[in-house]
Parts: structure tokens; C-alpha cells; sequence
């Protein structure tokens, strides 16, 4: 779906422990076309997901991490692979993060049967060739993602080095944090759309299937919708606002696609 402003693509929206959605993972479409993967899920959901909605490995260099717990970041190398064998030239994907969550991810990607080291340029396939470049992120710092896209981080509470994201592209900007919801405003800020996915959110490419209600498969111990939009309406630095997939205001427009069979 192509709208003005930022296009949101859902590839998962599952905490850790969720039996009906895949883990958590987006792909932000900037107003300019530039496309920043929002955290990586784990497995195959990503390369899956984004083949249904024609997104491929390659049409993203840099992912924006929440933080290391392995249901937001396992799916990179995966990912990688999938780079590497359609464009073995392809420039190394920027990953950022805090310095607990990108020494977490060396950690992750280092383990022996992956073929992948990590030195201090980055991430290393056996022939030698760079496919990530891990870059620690102090909060607040400006990080360049384009000439025209740019983004910062800000800590979360959640575990060590928990990050929300913060993306500017031009007068126009979005937050999202650990949780799979997005809040975006336009050129005044005045008005802002948060976006839900668990909800039925108009404009949503969604394949009919079953869905997780309020509570993502955890019996009570999983994160709550309500909880996921104090987050991001905090992270945002805005006040809460009357339950429901579209907030108040409409300082900009957002699209949002979902992808999945079983839910996303």
C-alpha cells in the first residue's frame, strides 16, 4: 500500500514466547523510499514475511535494534545469507544498537557453526568478506542512515540496553520500542498517529488466520497491548491517548501492511 509519509510493514509482531505470531520485526518505508528494518525476529520470519509483501533482503542496509533478547535480532543471520547469495557485492548491513545489545549480538553471531567471525570492523563471512558493521549507539547520538534519513536512540525499561528509535526523514518522523507499535508525526508534531497491529487497522494487507487476543500466548506473563502504547507514547515524549488502533491527530499519514498465515 503506498500512502504519504511513512509505510509500515509488519513482518512479526510475537514476544519471545508466542505460539501464534512470529517474532518481532518491521520494515520502515520512508517518505523519500528509504526502507530501515526495525528489529530482525528470529528464523526465517523476516526473509518469509517480506517475500509476501515483496520486500527483499537486499532493499534495507541498516536494522535499528531494540535490544538483544533473541526473538529481535536471531533472524540476522539469516538475513545475511540471503544477501550474500543474491548479491555476493552487496555492501555490509549497518546494525545499531546499545553497546550491551551489539556486544550481546557479536556473541549471538559469533557461535561456531555460522561461519561468521567478528573482528573490530564488523561481522566477517569465511572468505573474509564484511556483511555487518555493529555500531554502538550512545542515546541521543544522531546516527546518518541516508542523506536524508537519520535517527537516535533513548533508553527503555526492559533489560539492559533497551532502546527505543526515534527516525527523522525530513519534517517527518516515527518512534517505535520494543514492542511492535509505532507512533508517527508529521512536520508540526501536533497531531500523531500510533499504530497498533494486533488491532484491525485500516489499510492492514493481513492473511485471514488465527490471531492472538490482548494477551500474546503467555498466559499473563506476556506484554499487553495497553503496555505496548505507554511505551512508545513515552518513548515518543506524549500523552496517553484513548485506547484504539489510531490515535488522535492526523499530523501525518501512515500505511501498514502485515504479512503472515497464522498470524504475524
Amino acid at each position: 500500500m503506498t500512502t504519504a509519509g511513512f509505510t509500515v510493514s509488519y513482518l512479526g509482531t510475537g514476544s519471545g514466547g508466542s505460539t501464534l505470531r512470529n517474532h518481532t520485526a518491521m520494515v520502515l518505508e520512508c517518505p523519500g523510499g528509504e526502507r530501515i528494518l526495525l528489529d530482525a525476529a528470529s528464523g526465517n520470519t523476516v526473509l518469509r514475511h517480506g517475500e509476501q509483501l515483496g520486500i527483499a533482503p537486499t532493499d534495507y542496509d541498516h536494522c535499528l535494534l531494540s535490544h538483544s533478547h533473541a526473538d529481535h535480532c536471531e533472524g540476522l543471520p539469516h538475513i545475511e545469507m540471503q544477501r550474500s547469495r543474491r548479491n555476493p557485492a552487496e555492501a555490509p548491513m549497518g546494525v545499531y544498537g546499545s553497546e550491551r545489545a551489539m556486544s550481546d549480538l557479536a556473541t549471538l553471531l559469533a557461535y561456531p557453526t555460522r561461519g561468521l567471525t567478528v573482528d573490530a570492523d564488523g561481522v566477517r563471512r569465511r572468505d573474509g568478506r564484511l556483511v555487518f558493521t555493529l555500531q554502538p549507539t550512545e542515546p541521543g547520538e544522531w546516527v546518518h542512515l541516508s542523506p536524508n534519513v537519520r535517527a537516535r536512540c533513548a533508553p527503555v525499561d526492559h533489560i539492559g540496553g533497551a532502546m527505543a528509535w526515534r527516525v527523522e526523514s525530513g519534517a517527518r518522523r516515527g518512534v517505535f520500542g520494543r514492542y511492535p507499535l509505532v507512533s508517527v508525526a508529521g512536520g508540526t508534531g501536533r497531531g500523531r498517529d500510533v499504530v497498533d497491529p494486533r488491532g484491525p487497522v485500516r489499510g492492514v494487507r493481513a492473511a485471514p488466520g488465527r490471531r492472538d487476543g490482548p494477551l500474546d500466548g503467555g498466559r499473563g506473563r506476556a506484554h499487553r497491548t495497553a503496555g505496548r502504547r505507554a511505551s512508545v507514547d513515552a518513548d515518543a515524549h506524549r500523552q496517553r491517548v484513548p485506547p484504539g488502533n489510531r490515535a488522535i491527530g492526523s499530523g501525518s499519514t501512515v500505511g501498514v501492511r502485515r504479512a503472515g498465515v497464522r498470524g504475524v
